[in-house]
């Protein structure tokens, strides 16, 4: 099944987990793909793949789909936005469970400390993703070594923050991006363009709080996460002179979908292996 199949299944409903064999597999799970024999080229080429689970659908006539981001596709954070092309979708018994995402979990010693951090005013419209977002996450679903804060607008508590040990953050912020409101993206942005003079005011305002701005003081203060990335999401409105409360349907929706997206980044995120192997696609791709 394409991206373009899937989205017109009518009447999805999320699920929180399948069961395949008596075993429950759920968002985040770790899976190794089993394609039938009669696909596609691309399923010929999937099978034996290890891949985390993104999403799990019903539709109108009660049939399973699993969304499926694999976890050496160069461009996985894209899958994890829910970008076509790096989504793959298969039935419960074309699945088999490798590795159970065990949130709560006691803490893995080697795991890298994470920090998700939303960013937002909630009185400028849809620049209240990031706070909304954060509302909606359950910190019992994420390791104990990761750390879920609400910040706002408050940069300067962002910024201490930042030194305080960990080595991934992630920042949950409206994104425009020039694309449709509502979509959502996962960056890594180029940290070099935080190597200026801090200065006196945050872009957008003294109620806006500037990203670059925060990770230049925060360099001030000490060290900083060696990685930053940003789930972001295409703002309808800012609210506009007069400021506005809440978020547009659009936002909102895209609000709801980044909670599976934070919990399936994270899940990768939270294993060395995945650390180490995304630096190094990282730096492959700067050297060419």
């Amino acid at each position: 099944m394409n991206e373009w199949e899937w989205n017109l299944l009518e009447d999805k409903a999320p699920l929180p987990a399948f069961e395949r064999d008596g075993v429950a597999i759920g968002v985040g799970d770790r899976v190794r793909l089993q394609p039938r024999k009669c696909g596609d080229a691309i399923d010929v080429f999937l099978a034996g793949k290890i891949a985390t689970v993104e999403a799990i659908e019903q539709d109108y006539e009660n049939q399973i789909h699993v969304a499926v981001v694999v976890d050496e596709d160069p461009g996985r954070d894209l899958g994890l936005a829910r970008q076509p092309g790096h989504r793959f979708f298969f039935v419960p018994d074309e699945i088999e469970l490798v590795e159970k995402c065990t949130p709560g979990a006691a803490p893995d010693p080697a795991a890298p400390k994470i920090l998700v951090a939303g960013i937002g005013n909630i009185f400028c419209g849809d620049d209240a993703f990031g706070v909304e977002v954060i509302k909606r996450l359950d910190p019992a679903r994420f390791p104990d070594q990761v750390k879920i804060v609400d910040f706002g607008i408050r940069g300067f508590d962002l910024a201490a923050a930042l030194g305080d040990g960990y080595e991934v953050a992630i920042f949950v912020d409206a994104c425009p991006r020039g694309a449709a409101p509502g979509t959502l993206h996962v960056i890594e942005p180029d940290l070099t363009a935080a190597d200026g003079e801090l200065t006196q005011e945050p872009e957008g305002g003294p109620h806006g709080l500037d990203p670059l701005n925060v990770i230049r003081l925060a360099r001030l203060m000490g060290p900083t996460p060696s990685r930053i990335l940003v789930v972001g999401c295409d703002p309808e409105t800012l609210g506009g002179d007069e400021g506005a409360m809440g978020l547009s349907a659009a936002v909102a929706a895209a609000a709801d979908g980044a909670v599976p997206l934070l919990e399936s980044l994270v899940a990768r995120l939270s294993r060395r292996e995945a650390i180490d192997s995304d630096r190094s696609d990282n730096a492959q791709r700067m050297e060419r």
